[in-house]
């Protein structure tokens, strides 16, 4: 930190002007603004402070921020267009955001960076606290696309060893940082506590300014970064010359209050048996949990995850997966999931019972639905996933985390489901080389809604989105009549390193004869050969899972181009570029595709065919069968009205479209 308690034998970094007042808390601190097109940055930083007497804890400071001018020192260069904070003291006036924050992350891997935050839809504001523990000469804290620190929009504590400063800026495409003539962060308080220095603040949702990020539904990558020495001025900062991170959380949660769990109800963990985790970055372990034998039906009503103490910036991901009930026995296994020699069987426990990801709460059922675990028809059987991302390398570390299931044997009134919506896993689904935005989209069709949904439909409640690592962003609308009704889900943002399960704010209800639509953008342009979907992670999918009620006996409804369509395709690009001789049928779609001669037309006229040829449709029971019907050369559904995009009001009283 920039300050000492004063008889303690922490090391102070100079320039510090130390002046005890009463026993009273002292501290000056500079803040200024400047312009940037690209991102924001807020900078703060401490200048001077003074401790004397009290118990050494700073009390509650909200900022008072007056437009006086400082005089610079000849050796630092003043920022222009500067907001001094000329002091910092109580502001009983001041509106405090709402408390507590109830989401919270840790940033990087050590857990020196805490951020919580609360979201206020009535205001179309977020409000944020950011906990340092150990605050030197700055930090940098903001959004950016996809976590680059280009182009970013940040937040960051900065001295510049005389002054200290708070302002909203930019980072260039080259790194370089500068200020935001447009001031769109507001700092509400600053406390310093016994475990670090916490900074309190707001933004809206929208700013109205071009160059700023939008925080919308989905995926949003936060990036930081600690500033190990003072900076004569801000525009001496370059975010790729310092030591930075990414993480990414969902920032708009819904607002419900979680429903009450019933008295009777139980728990079970589902948690990695004391495992070493290995001293490398990227870890899956995978443990097979068996539940009690004839264990009979109950429902899960809620689950969160469950954290070894000291491992919560390094536990990633967990999920839970239940084994397929046609597979009487899963032999016991704790170990890599990549692991070339585990059991096989363990490729058929694939149905999701329960996902978190860093910084997701609780996960909880609508009152009137559970998920059923045990009974007549399902497995005893759970695999445990969990993902350790280590990029220090820490070795020895022990681990017991996964997930907390609360059920119940009290059956609520609907049995929940999940159902699979999007693409289906085949090659003859694929994104050409070198693309910067390419699109695929899966079906669920009236078709198959309108045979195998209830009368009354069903209401879905949340999502679970996935694609592989050239996935870019997922969305999922509800089509009836033809015309765009709501969307379901939608991550524009999306990495395939965040998935968790996504409560919706409001449910949906689909009813027969409705069309479902799963597109997915994808982004190749590091890869030289085309890219067919299938299972492997350089493979990619397009699926969103949806968690619903009432369950029904439709567990897929997915779709693929039909394949008679895509051999004319080859026939006819080989032709274009001049090659007659026909391998149809000869070698697999996957060499096929590899085969050919890529270009700009190559990929258009795929692009074409994708959007325009016929389908086939998989609308499969749980029993992995297709409901009665034809199901094959069926026309992609038809939208005649589109879905306007959304605008976000601004307090200037202008509006912005995503």
């Amino acid at each position: 930190m920039l300050l000492k308690q004063a008889g303690s034998s922490t090391q102070f970094h100079p320039p510090i002007v130390w002046s005890c007042l009463n026993g009273s808390y002292w501290l000056t601190e500079a803040v200024r603004k400047i312009k940037h097109s690209y991102a924001n940055i807020i900078i703060i930083s401490l200048g001077s402070m003074c401790v004397g007497g009290g118990d050494g804890v700073m009390r509650n400071l909200a900022i008072s921020i007056s437009t006086a001018s400082s005089v610079p020192s000849r050796e630092v260069e003043a920022p222009n267009n500067a907001v001094e904070v000329s002091s910092l003291k109580p502001n009983p006036s001041r509106l405090l955001p709402p408390l507590p924050m109830p989401f919270r992350v840790p940033l990087d891997p050590r857990g020196e960076l805490q951020l919580a935050w609360n979201v206020s839809y009535t205001n179309q504001e977020i409000y944020m606290e950011l906990r340092v523990a150990e605050l030197r000469h700055g930090v940098v804290l903001g959004m950016s696309d996809r976590g680059e620190l280009t182009n970013a929009d940040l937040l960051v504590l900065w001295d510049s060893g005389t002054q200290s400063y708070f302002g909203d800026a930019w980072s260039d495409s080259k790194g370089h940082v500068s200020l935001d003539s447009q001031q769109d962060y507001d700092l509400i308080e600053a406390k310093q506590k016994a475990e670090g220095y916490y900074l309190l603040f707001k933004r809206p949702f929208s700013t109205c300014d071009p160059r700023d990020y939008v925080i919308e539904e989905g995926t949003v990558h936060i990036i930081y970064g600690f500033l190990d020495k003072p900076l004569a001025s801000l525009e001496k900062l370059n975010l790729s010359e310092i030591r930075t991170g990414v993480q990414r959380v969902l920032m708009l949660r819904p607002d419900t209050p979680p429903p009450t769990l019933p008295p009777d109800v139980q728990m079970l963990d589902v948690v990695a048996p004391n495992v070493s985790m290995p001293n490398q970055e990227t870890t899956y372990w995978c443990y097979i949990h068996n539940l009690p034998e004839n264990l009979p039906k109950n429902h899960i009503v809620m689950y969160e995850s469950v954290i070894t103490p000291g491992n919560e910036a390094i536990v990633h991901h967990i999920e839970v997966f239940e084994c397929s009930p046609d597979i009487p026995a899963v032999p016991g296994y704790s170990g890599s999931c990549d692991d070339k020699m585990k059991p096989k069987k363990l490729n058929f426990c694939r149905h999701v019972l329960a996902a978190w990801a860093m910084g997701a709460e609780a996960f909880y059922y609508p009152p009137d639905a559970g998920l059923a675990m045990g009974g007549p028809g399902s497995s005893r059987f759970l695999r445990l996933e969990v993902h350790y991302h280590n990029p220090l390398l820490i070795s020895g570390r022990r681990d017991s985390s996964g997930i907390r299931l609360y059920y119940t044997p009290s059956l609520r009134r609907y049995d929940a489901g999940i159902m699979e919506l999007g693409l289906v896993y085949t090659p003859v689904m694929a994104i050409p080389p070198k693309q910067h935005t390419f699109y695929l989209s899966g079906y669920c069709t009236s078709k198959c809604t309108q045979t195998a949904l209830p009368s009354g439909g069903i209401y879905v409640f949340a999502s679970q989105l996935h694609t592989h690592l050239a996935g870019r962003g997922v969305r999922t609308i509800l089509v009836r009549g033809g015309k765009e009704l709501e969307v379901v889900q939608e991550d524009q943002h999306f990495s395939t390193h965040y998935q968790t399960i996504r409560v919706l704010r409001k449910m949906v209800n689909i009813l027969p004869g409705d069309v479902l639509i799963t597109k997915c953008t994808y982004n190749t342009e590091d890869r030289s050969e085309p890219t067919v979907g299938g299972f492997g992670i350089m493979e990619e999918m397009c699926v969103n899972y949806i968690h619903y009620y009432p369950r029904t006996q439709l567990e897929l409804c997915k779709s693929h181009v039909d394949q008679g369509y895509l051999q004319k395709y080859f026939s006819f690009i080989n032709r274009f570029h001049g090659n007659d001789q026909c391998v149809c049928g000869e070698v697999s779609v996957t060499e096929q595709f590899s085969q050919l001669e890529w270009d700009e037309f190559t990929g258009e006229v795929l692009d074409s065919l994708f959007n325009t040829a016929p389908i086939s449709m998989h609308c499969n029971q749980s029993t992995a069968s297709l409901f009665p019907g034809d199901w094959d050369k069926q026309p992609i559904p038809a939208v005649t009205s589109v879905l306007k995009k959304p605008q976000y009001t601004c307090k200037r009283g202008t509006l912005r479209t995503n």
